[in-house]
């Protein structure tokens, strides 16, 4: 019997990738054989980086990664339904990750409702490594705009754009 590949999607407005966005793309990518990235439009949220910018840190990111032990990993912007582009990528699973018992709150209503739309695709949820647990991108981008000191929640790369795109020191300087 062939094998079947495992596909996973995981969602996100990504803006900006942050290490623990990184440590679930890496763990995610380890247990899946291709897992695409979908970075979404959510315009709502009033994004810092345009969706163009998004995929291509997030891009950026993962080709810094240790590809030895890890699926195919793929970067693609999304502005349906996150089941919609789901089944446009013949996906299995949701990928998500957890931090807190208020992220689980509003995932399982997520799940509940991505469930109705398509019982087929799993969701899946990775809790947050220790280390990651408390960083959010809503917090990152506020601390960035305050001009405190980032580099704990993002890569070099990730930080230094911030702090170009809000028009601070470098943290090199």
């Amino acid at each position: 019997m062939a094998k079947t590949e495992r596909v996973g999607v995981y969602p996100g407005t990504f803006d900006p990738t942050t290490n623990g966005h990184m440590d679930i793309i890496k763990r995610g990518a380890r247990v899946l054989d291709r897992l695409v990235i979908g970075v979404a439009v959510n315009a709502g949220k009033g994004p810092l980086f345009s969706l163009d910018e998004r995929v291509e840190i997030v891009r950026d990111e993962v080709t810094s990664l240790d590809s030895g032990r890890l699926g195919v990993i793929e970067v693609k912007p999304f502005d349906s339904l996150l089941m919609q582009f789901a089944e446009s990528e013949n996906a299995g699973c949701i990928l998500r990750g957890l931090r807190a018992v208020s992220d689980f709150d509003y995932e399982f209503q997520m799940a509940g409702m991505n469930a109705r739309l398509n019982p087929d695709i799993e969701i899946l949820f990775l809790m947050a490594s220790e280390t990651n647990q408390f960083i959010a991108s809503r917090l990152v981008k506020e601390i960035a705009a305050l001009g405190g000191d980032i580099t704990s929640f993002v890569s070099p790369t990730v930080a230094q754009r911030m702090h170009e795109r809000l028009d601070l020191k470098s943290v090199s300087e």
